[in-house]
């Protein structure tokens, strides 16, 4: 139900354009292009992931999916429905994110909630 609701909330045209600018902006800064997914993430809010045409990646927080939507129409990027293996694939992580997804296995650094 609340996807539903978060789904049928009217789009925010102000911080849709807020929006747009800023994936607009990542998207040139990343390689001349970018996708991206929508996910509900709770409390009526939208995430946009967004992966550059160079694999790096990032993400916005819309307060309605409808937002969320019509940023991504503003900014003119490629919208999948689901972020997929293709997706993905493109994504580029480096030592950071590879210390943190792995943890003490490979000698990555501690969580700090855990100290």
């Amino acid at each position: 139900m609340a996807d539903a609701d978060n789904k049928q909330a009217a789009a925010d045209p102000k911080q849709a354009a807020r929006l747009a600018k800023q994936i607009t902006a990542f998207a040139s800064s990343h390689g001349g292009s970018a996708e991206g997914q929508l996910a509900h993430i709770g409390r009526g809010t939208t995430r946009i992931a967004l992966v550059g045409a160079n694999g790096e990646w990032g993400n916005l927080v819309a307060r309605s999916h409808a937002t969320a939507q019509q940023a991504v129409e503003l900014a003119g990027i490629t919208l999948r429905e689901d972020f997929d293996g293709d997706m993905a694939a493109k994504v580029r992580t480096g030592p950071y994110e590879w210390s943190r997804m792995a943890g003490l296995q490979l000698g990555g650094p501690a969580n700090p909630a855990d100290n």
